[in-house]
């Protein structure tokens, strides 16, 4: 392919004035962008080929394939390796990616933990519902909530593990929400949400204010509950259970923390959301 190649003039024309219009390098680059983008996410390639062989591939010049790259590697769906082996490796999006972002989102927005704390309340007790309308419940569901219970049953003593293990079932709950776009738009928020409980857990349970095990034996009971009305099929009950349980919970969160901003930079709150663990993508058959 010697010469120009598709789209590389920067001009607006190609020969005479009155010639028909060519596209910018730059909209050459979005294009190549454009297709990578549907490979990564619609294939779920583990490497993209060298600089080369996608100049070749798509009959474009280096600046244009470099550009291109470069839009993917902004978005965090690749990482270019340099040197010799050349290529470079993608990473499909997944939720903690997302989490983050929209934690970054609401602090960059001065967004308080209340309107955090509101929006969950919507959220959170109609995914329980959902949950219970799920007629594969007992076996896609209700035994990973069973292990959770008695896991934090035995850490009755530990209060940031115990915690952890409390934000767990919310995650359980909210990432068997049938419906897939609910699902993964609660969960980053319920993300978010957990790195400034855990936060709060480490602070109280160091200054001796965490609360005493009646209170966590009480949260406890509470999750059982949620579990018992949705194993048996009531959405109703699930929803009023776990709206009940997050005023609760939600004021004890903000009586400690005070109604700060949402904190997504600091040190413990990016090691939070790269310890979230999100499963991975599922089909609506498996949702169904």
């Amino acid at each position: 392919m010697s010469g120009d190649r598709t789209g590389e003039t920067s001009g607006d024309t190609a020969g005479d004035p009155g010639g028909p219009r060519r596209p910018r390098s730059d909209r050459v680059a979005e294009t190549v962008a454009a297709q990578l983008r549907e490979r990564i996410l619609g294939a779920g390639v583990g490497t993209l080929p060298t600089q080369e062989s996608l100049m070749a591939t798509f009959g474009v010049g280096a600046p244009s394939v470099r550009e291109a790259l470069r839009i993917l590697e902004v978005e965090g769906l690749i990482t270019v390796r340099r040197g010799k082996v050349g290529g470079a490796e993608v990473h499909r999006p997944d939720g903690a990616s997302v989490a983050h972002a929209i934690g970054l989102t609401l602090q960059g927005e001065r967004t308080h933990l209340r309107e955090l704390a509101e929006a969950l309340l919507f959220f959170e007790p109609v995914c329980a519902a959902a949950c219970a309308t799920r007629p594969d419940r007992h076996q896609a569901l209700l035994p990973a909530l069973q292990d959770n219970l008695a896991r934090t049953a035995d850490a009755l003593d530990d209060g940031p593990e115990f915690t952890r293990l409390g934000r767990e079932f919310h995650d359980l709950v909210v990432d068997s929400t049938p419906n897939t776009a609910v699902r993964l738009l609660v969960r980053s928020l319920v993300a978010v949400w957990t790195t400034q409980e855990e936060t709060w857990a480490s602070e109280t349970w160091q200054t001796g204010r965490y609360p005493d095990v009646a209170g966590r034996e009480h949260l406890l009971d509470e999750h059982r509950r949620m579990a018992r009305a949705i194993g048996a099929g009531d959405a109703a009950a699930a929803e009023d259970l776990a709206r009940r349980h997050g005023e609760g919970r939600q004021e004890l969160i903000l009586a400690g923390l005070g109604d700060r901003l949402i904190d997504a930079t600091s040190p413990d709150a990016t090691a939070g959301f790269r310890r979230l663990s999100f499963p991975a993508g599922r089909s609506r058959e498996e949702t169904a």
